[in-house]
């Protein structure tokens, strides 16, 4: 079945969708600075860009979204504006929980929260009690997140485990690492969104993006809208994914195991 969204114009193939779709959220200060707004502004004004690509996800029929939300490297910000995103991560968690709960959307988050202030912190965790019966879209944030970061984790546990007789060499595969990344039931991205037209990953899911689709947009992220979205996956459902495979009538588009 082929649908038409009358907002955008795009024609994309449902049956191609994507599973789990993933969001470089970037341009916000480079939007500000041509409006002569401070850089907040522009993180101010993408609230709108989440509130419509989460509700455009859920209503399109996304199993996952992850927004890169806030980076380790963030932190070496300016005091002023990391305490500002903070709040805004607070303020916005309060005014859009009640819409995400109708949309049936479920909330998780990765990373090392325990850099969180304890008011963000406590504003995440009961957002996501708050929406843990939920069974449509994930939405995941990856917050005070670091693609070394995790994988640094990672191992640092896996050696714990091996001092304690848990885990040997032989052990140790994939499969295993997997285990301890911070959302192990994380299914890996099939489609990589970037805006700002900036062509790096910025640390950003190192591990899990091994066979990802990406799509580069030069769009900044606050004038991002479900049109934009529905551009990228309608992009998506005409690529081919191979895995390093040959290239066969099951490789176009589809879920993360090239089904």
């Amino acid at each position: 079945m082929r649908r038409s969204r009358k907002n955008t114009g795009e024609t994309f193939d449902r049956s191609r969708l994507p599973a789990h779709v993933a969001v470089i959220m970037d341009g916000n200060g480079r939007w500000a600075r041509r409006r002569g707004l401070p850089r907040i502004a522009g993180h101010a004004a993408a609230r709108t860009s989440v509130r419509d690509v989460v509700t455009a996800s859920a209503e399109t029929g996304l199993k996952e979204l992850t927004l890169y939300t806030f980076s380790m490297e963030n932190w070496s910000r300016p005091r002023s504006e990391v305490s500002a995103l903070m709040h805004l991560l607070d303020q916005t968690l309060v005014e859009q929980v009640e819409e995400m709960n109708e949309n049936n959307i479920r909330l998780n988050a990765l990373g090392r929260h325990d850099l969180l202030p304890k008011y963000a912190r406590s504003r995440l965790d009961k957002s996501i009690e708050f929406l843990s019966g939920n069974t449509g879209l994930r939405l995941n944030l990856a917050l005070s997140y670091g693609g070394r970061a995790e994988i640094i984790d990672a191992v640092k546990e896996i050696v714990m485990c091996a001092e304690r007789g848990e885990v040997s060499a032989d052990d140790v595969d994939a499969e295993l690492i997997r285990r301890f990344l911070y959302a192990p039931d994380l299914s890996d991205p099939d489609l990589l969104i970037r805006t700002s037209g900036e062509l790096r990953l910025s640390n950003f899911f190192l591990w899990q993006i091994a066979y990802t689709e990406i799509y580069v947009t030069d769009v900044l992220w606050p004038d991002f809208r479900r049109k934009h979205l529905f551009e990228a996956l309608a992009v998506y459902a005409k690529r081919e994914r191979r895995f390093g495979k040959l290239a066969g009538p099951s490789s176009r588009g589809g879920s993360s195991d090239g089904s």
